[in-house]
């Protein structure tokens, strides 16, 4: 990504998800990592900063909160920057979770994996998407918060 930086045309994000999005997002869903958004209570701080700035900063059209992950598919509203707002809800979750399990330092990876939305195709992918993740994971109803 350092040799090819953002923003990528459609064709180019389709070309580096196919290479690579893929196999991430399987060893995301088998559960790799630390687990830490599988306890109840960092699942709610993660919950509490997500929904903090919904229809005010943010319009959060669909959301989910996995083991080990996040996907949100969010509008920035009123000319709001994502990632300042990704930096606000990514901050204070981790200061919350890190209290919570008695540990300090980082808690979210650095870089954020995100895509504009370009079209309705596009949207209803990103829906379909995360709507099914839990399920793909093979999540229990209740062990995941879907929004």
């Amino acid at each position: 990504m350092t040799l090819h930086p953002k923003p990528w045309s459609p064709k180019v994000s389709r070309e580096y998800h196919m290479s690579f999005g893929e196999r991430y997002e399987n060893w995301l869903d088998a559960g790799y990592g630390s687990c830490t958004l599988s306890r109840r209570d960092c699942r709610a701080q993660v919950k509490t900063f997500l929904l903090r700035f919904h229809k005010t900063r943010v319009h959060i059209h669909h959301a989910v909160i996995m083991p080990t992950h996040v996907h949100a598919l969010m509008e920035p509203l009123h000319e709001q920057r994502l990632s300042k707002i990704m930096q606000g809800i990514k901050g204070a979750s981790s200061r919350n979770c890190n209290q919570i399990l008695g540990t300090s330092g980082p808690f979210w990876m650095p870089e954020t994996y995100d895509h504009i939305v370009r079209n309705e195709k596009e949207y209803q992918h990103y829906f379909r998407y995360i709507n099914e993740n839990p399920k793909k994971a093979g999540l229990k109803n209740g062990a995941y918060w879907l929004m």
